[in-house]
């Protein structure tokens, strides 16, 4: 079966777009052929800089004819109602309808529309104008006079169905079958006639890798080979490789060298000014563990003298920016953190909540009283907090604002603070995703969770919350932050007594830490059962879901569950009928039966020894507690009526099912728990 070929062919398209551009065109282009009725096979989808390009195999020459019995109005319906089925079904007299039967409804007609299938040619003229109109690019522009949006203007399309072209015209573009190469390397134009003679034409005396992982493959092999043929080492940067593979049709990488004396500068400025500015890889030298005064930078032209001169000017270009970098250092360096923090009362936090200034003081308040909890010295962790936010206002950090708490850290040190100061302004900001790792140190932590726990409430005391898809403000990720920073570091904290949480903002935390815990396999309604006894403390609540999890997937926990649902159902139903609610204390006198009066004893023991157990926060040994209930109220209800004749005993054994409900709610809310 035939191939179609579309290329669309512009002016450079930035790389942040060129890959969902590439995977959405040869969605959009999938969906229509099927919408038309279109067969076909495997589609493949290229893309670069200067071009996307889909490539349908096995496409159908033309569409199925369809066939369809459209039911019209009954035999002997008004005239009005024949009319209208008439025009709608295309007819011109209903003796042209068939009549058909239903035992029920009786006769009726039905009009048979046959349509013939179309020409592949005709479809795809007709739906490739439409994707191109479209198409949705993040930003897009018109140019010359015409009204179509394009990322880039738009130069030529190449549309090919089985060798031919198939022509339509787009604000003035027509349809063809020339492409041309690279701008410097490149032939071109030239004709070709499916995807084959494309693919060989341009990846031969076009000089254009369409491939994008193949692209992507060929830099970082090569960078890792030309820093290795150095003896040193690529600096990984994912991110990086996904751009400049997006920049070059025809890669070529080359390494670079920079200027000695600029590697006293902090290596994050290095590297930022390198991959901001530049889009060049750094170089570490495996001896030293530093940077290397080097830099990979990858060309879109392979030059006569290997690239020797386009390294030099890159290292010129390099030497600039390094330049702006010494100068915003040597700046920032002659001024002290303190002196930078007092500009923070002239900067808006949030209008509601004060200036930056106002916040750091709150911070530092906060982070003092957290200190001793978290093992740290409360005067350094409120010194770091007083600085954390200072270097906001440093040249550096304008100019990279990836850097912030970054120079802080080496502002600090440089004025002679101490280490765990300087490490907690860095570290204050962490964790700032769900790979980033959290501080580890008391300084860090202390700062870090007051920081992060400022934050939420504030934006609780003037109910700006996160709504659906909307956080503005990072709350979410705040809140995730606090949970993996004191389960991670095991931090014994009372949410709502040590840190002014309310109950609604507890309510959110335990919505991340349901989140967190789901990730590693725990479940949600073990959760929504510990949080209900009014814990805040998360490592007690993760500790308490992880023994009642580990004991309700064993027999014992799993019959227990189900006696305690049972207990639990005749007690909803009983207190319903009776309008009351049967929470009092058992008399002992009216247990007639042996099992009622070992059922009795077994709570009173497992009460005590429950409440002992979970006073010690020996979560295994509560679950054992619950286990050794699971014989007497499995025996109770097989052997005993609930709903005795005698009303006293009656009431007395449904206060015994009530004692269960609360022996039990000592551990966790079981009406919460499935199952």
């Amino acid at each position: 079966m035939p191939q179609l070929l579309l290329e669309l062919f512009c002016e450079e398209i930035p790389a942040r777009m060129q890959a969902k551009a590439e995977s959405d065109l040869g969605e959009a282009i999938k969906k229509e052929l099927s919408g038309a009725g279109l067969e076909f096979g495997a589609v493949e989808t290229l893309g670069g800089p200067r071009r996307l390009t889909v490539v349908v195999n096995d496409l159908a020459e033309k569409s199925a004819d369809v066939r369809e019995e459209r039911k019209g109005p009954k035999v002997g319906a008004p005239e009005k109602a024949v009319e209208g089925f008439m025009r709608g079904a295309g007819l011109t007299s209903i003796d042209q309808a068939e009549i058909k039967s239903d035992p029920k409804k009786g006769d009726f007609y039905v009009a048979v529309i046959e349509t013939p299938g179309r020409a592949a040619t005709d479809i795809i003229a007709e739906i490739v104008p439409s994707v191109i109109r479209g198409f949705h690019w993040p930003k897009s522009m018109r140019w010359g006079t015409g009204d179509l949006r394009w990322v880039r203007p738009l130069q030529r399309i190449v549309c090919v169905f089985g060798g031919n072209v198939v022509p339509f015209e787009i604000d003035g573009l027509a349809s063809g079958n020339e492409t041309e190469g690279h701008r410097v390397h490149g032939r071109g134009p030239f004709a070709v006639t499916d995807a084959d003679s494309y693919k060989s034409a341009l990846e031969g005396e076009g000089h254009v890798m369409l491939s994008r992982e193949a692209r992507r493959s060929k830099i970082h092999a090569d960078a890792q080979k030309v820093c290795a043929d150095a003896g040193l080492e690529l600096v990984e940067d994912i991110g990086l490789l996904e751009e400049v593979t997006g920049l070059a049709e025809w890669p070529v990488v080359l390494l670079g060298e920079m200027d000695p004396a600029f590697l006293d500068l902090p290596e994050e400025v290095i590297q930022l000014s390198m991959r901001v500015h530049q889009k060049y890889f750094a170089v570490r030298d495996p001896k030293t563990g530093g940077l290397a005064p080097n830099f990979v930078v990858v060309a879109n032209i392979s030059a006569k003298d290997g690239g020797k001169k386009i390294a030099e000017g890159n290292s010129r270009v390099l030497s600039a920016r390094l330049n702006d970098g010494r100068f915003f250092w040597d700046n920032d360096l002659a001024t002290p953190l303190e002196e930078m923090g007092e500009k923070l009362k002239t900067i808006d936090f949030k209008k509601e909540l004060g200036t930056i200034a106002d916040k750091v003081e709150r911070v530092a308040a906060l982070a003092r009283e957290l200190a001793p909890k978290v093992g740290a010295d409360p005067a350094l962790a409120e010194r770091a907090a007083r600085l954390s936010k200072s270097d906001l206002v440093s040249e550096m950090v304008y100019e990279f604002p990836e850097l912030q708490g970054v120079m802080g850290r080496y502002y600090a040190q440089k004025q002679g603070e101490p280490q765990a100061v300087a490490d907690a302004i860095r570290d204050h900001y962490k964790p700032q995703g769900p790979s980033d790792a959290v501080p580890s140190e008391s300084v860090s932590i202390a700062v870090a969770l007051a920081d992060k726990l400022d934050t939420l409430v504030g934006f609780w005391a003037i109910d700006e919350k996160p709504t659906g898809s909307k956080d503005p403000f990072a709350l979410r990720r705040a809140a995730l932050g606090v949970v993996r920073i004191v389960l991670e570091n095991n931090v014994r904290l009372a949410l709502t007594k040590d840190t002014q949480v309310n109950a609604d903002l507890l309510s959110f935390f335990a919505d991340r830490l349901k989140q967190y815990l789901r990730d590693q396999g725990k479940r949600h309604d073990l959760i929504d059962a510990v949080f209900a006894l009014g814990e805040d403390d998360l490592v007690a609540i993760t500790n308490r879901v992880d023994a009642l999890q580990s004991f309700l997937s064993s027999d014992d926990g799993a019959n227990l569950l189900a006696g305690f649902k049972r207990a639990a159902n005749i007690l909803k139903a009983e207190e319903k009928k009776d309008g009351t609610t049967y929470q009092g204390t058992v008399n002992p006198e009216l247990l007639t039966e042996s099992q009622e009066k070992d059922l009795f004893a077994a709570l009173q023991d497992g009460e005590t020894k429950a409440g002992a157990a979970l006073a010690a926060e020996d979560f295994e040994a509560a679950m054992g507690v619950l286990s050794s209930l699971r014989g007497p109220i499995d025996a109770f209800f097989d052997h005993v009526t609930v709903n005795a004749d005698d009303v006293a005993v009656r009431q007395n054994r449904l206060y015994l099912l009530s004692q269960i409900r609360s022996v039990l709610g000592q551990v966790a809310d079981f009406t919460k728990i499935e199952g």
